[in-house]
């Protein structure tokens, strides 16, 4: 297996996406999402961009850029998966008419027509027997307090665990 990038990560942008893909354009694509591949008759049928401005429950504003993609998993006469340059190529068509910022965060929506859509975030491309594969992680909802409550619960606890009890330094 041959990673495209030096680390696997997920929760990549579009820009780091189109890149790696880039790099293989004739080779397969697939995208992998709940512990299978896609079909090989897969298409992407909506490509949108949004700017969203918001203030949580703590009345802490935030703001990001998104990028969605939409997969619909279907199985289609003899298709076999597209080449990655041909994802690029979709990609770049849509940036002709809708701006994409290419470090937006990235969310898949995927349905196979039968199962509601469901959000997935992005990992980096990796290539295995020929095909570059792009694992699709379920994407968690956020709630910005709570995250941020989270992490600061990690901190008190790397701080104030048992080997750093006697330092008192979250004291």
């Amino acid at each position: 297996m041959n990673v495209i990038d030096k680390a696997l990560s997920s929760d990549i942008s579009l820009g780091l996406l189109l890149e790696a893909l880039a790099a293989s354009p004739d080779l397969p694509l697939a995208f992998r999402y709940d512990g299978r591949l896609v079909k090989p008759g897969y298409h992407v049928t909506e490509v949108k961009a949004g700017q969203f401005s918001a203030f949580d429950c703590g009345a802490n504003p935030e703001t990001w850029a998104e990028i969605f993609v939409q997969l619909w998993d279907i199985e289609e006469g003899d298709r076999t998966h597209m080449p990655a340059g041909k994802f690029v190529a979709i990609i770049r068509k849509v940036s002709e008419h809708v701006k994409l910022d290419g470090s937006a965060k990235l969310t898949f929506e995927v349905s196979d027509g039968v199962q509601p859509m469901q959000l997935y975030c992005a990992s980096v491309p990796v290539i295995s027997n020929g095909v570059v594969q792009v694992e699709l992680v379920a994407r968690a909802a956020s709630c910005r307090p709570r995250d941020r409550w989270l992490a600061k619960q990690a901190q008190e606890t790397a701080c104030c665990g048992p080997a750093n009890a006697a330092t008192k330094c979250c004291g």
